[in-house]
């Protein structure tokens, strides 16, 4: 038969998984149990999460049967423990509110220039020595702060302000702010770090400096993260017991004034959970209606701090 000059293709070898790739019992077994483990734990998180809001919404309708729902949120008394009892939950909001708004005012700045130093001007040893001690900080009892706010700042303060009280919400607020510095720095500091090489390089290649560079660059593109450090930091103020329960005073005072002592919800919740009320009674129930108060607070918090998280990712 003459050559037509066609080659015919050798078929290619079929391929053989290595063993290393082959299904494995034992390592299938293992991946299916890991991913058991993981859901386990994110599970538990999120029913934690469920049972406390059951339990506060349920012992709080308890306590709504007593009280009226329109003086909780209105009245300006708060005197619960009293024979002429009243429920305003007002002055334990006022308390809460101003001790938290002195420390942001402390924390939020300082927290912020911390991370802009750290993430754009420090030299690395620099960076690698100041960022233990900034979270040793926070690593400090509660219970350490708060009387170093009485024994210490309270006394400091009243040499500058002589009618200072000794239990007030302003050296509260002081020490607060210095115990919540870092978790904004070093939130603010990660996101910062994280915002890509490319627009730092851009903006020096456009005659910006460093510092331009940090504040109108770096910062404004990492703010989504800035704003979930705020919003930590907010929700640790807030959510803060022993320092304000120790400084600024038990007395349920409205007042937005920082310099006068007053209780906060925490402090309420820790001076009548001591066990001196009987359970089952509306003076105990007010504890979970505090709760649900302070869990309120804390979520709309949560809630504006993924608005800004979202709103200002998609813009950058």
């Amino acid at each position: 038969m003459p050559d037509s000059g066609i080659t015919l293709a050798t078929p290619a070898p079929v391929s053989v998984p290595s063993d290393r790739l082959a299904h494995s019992f034992t390592r299938h077994f293992r991946e299916r149990v890991i991913e058991g483990i993981l859901f386990l734990a994110a599970f538990v998180s999120v029913a934690t999460t469920v049972a406390i809001v059951v339990i506060l919404v349920t012992e709080s309708v308890v306590f709504f049967r007593h009280v009226s729902l329109w003086d909780f949120p209105t009245d300006t008394q708060w005197t619960p423990l009293f024979d002429d009892a009243h429920y305003g939950i007002l002055p334990l909001v006022s308390g809460t509110l101003v001790s938290s708004a002195v420390a942001l005012a402390v924390a939020i700045p300082l927290g912020t220039i911390i991370a802009i130093y750290l993430s754009e001007f420090a030299p690395f040893a620099v960076r690698e020595a100041a960022k233990p001690f900034l979270e040793l900080l926070g690593s400090v009892p509660t219970v350490v702060y708060g009387y170093f706010a009485l024994l210490f700042v309270t006394p400091l303060l009243q040499k500058i302000f002589p009618d200072l009280a000794g239990f007030n919400l302003l050296s509260a607020g002081l020490v607060m702010g210095v115990m919540i510095i870092p978790y904004v720095s070093s939130v603010s500091e990660d996101a910062m770090r994280a915002v890509p090489m490319s627009l730092r390089e851009g903006s020096y290649a456009m005659g910006a400096t460093r510092y331009q560079t940090a504040t109108r660059v770096v910062t404004p593109a990492a703010f989504s993260g800035i704003a979930a450090a705020y919003i930590l930091g907010i929700s640790r103020a807030v959510g803060e017991t022993m320092v304000v329960a120790v400084a600024a005073g038990l007395q349920p005072n409205l007042t937005w004034n920082p310099m006068e002592s007053a209780a906060t919800i925490t402090a309420y919740i820790v001076q009548v959970s001591l066990g001196d009320l009987p359970h089952g009674s509306v003076g105990y129930q007010t504890i979970f209606a505090a709760g649900l108060t302070l869990f309120l607070i804390t979520l709309a918090f949560n809630i504006l701090g993924h608005i800004l998280r979202r709103r200002f990712r998609e813009a950058y």
